[in-house]
C-alpha cells in the first residue's frame, strides 16, 4: 500500500507551529513545505492513518486559516 498525500494552503505565520503538532502525533503524518511564501504543504500520510490526520486537521481549522490544495490542477507539470 501507499501513503496518501494531501496538500494545504496555510496561513504561512503557522507552518512551524503546524509541522510541531504534527510531528508530535508519532508516525501518522509527515508534514513538509511546498512553498513557504504562499503557505502551501503537503501531508503524507501512512495506510490507515487518513482518518485520524483528517480528525487533526479538521480540529485545527478551527483555530488556524488552512484549506485543502488541488495541487495537481494548480501546477500540472510539478
Amino acid at each position: 500500500m501507499e501513503s496518501t498525500v494531501q496538500y494545504y494552503r496555510v496561513d504561512r505565520r503557522q507552518i512551524g507551529f503546524l509541522k510541531f503538532i504534527l510531528e508530535a502525533c508519532d508516525g501518522i503524518v509527515t508534514m513538509s513545505t511546498v512553498d513557504a511564501g504562499l503557505g502551501l504543504i503537503s501531508l503524507k500520510i501512512p495506510p490507515g492513518c487518513e482518518g485520524e490526520v483528517t480528525g487533526i486537521m479538521k480540529d485545527l481549522q478551527k483555530d488556524i486559516f488552512m484549506e485543502p490544495f488541488d495541487f495537481r490542477s494548480c501546477c500540472p507539470n510539478i
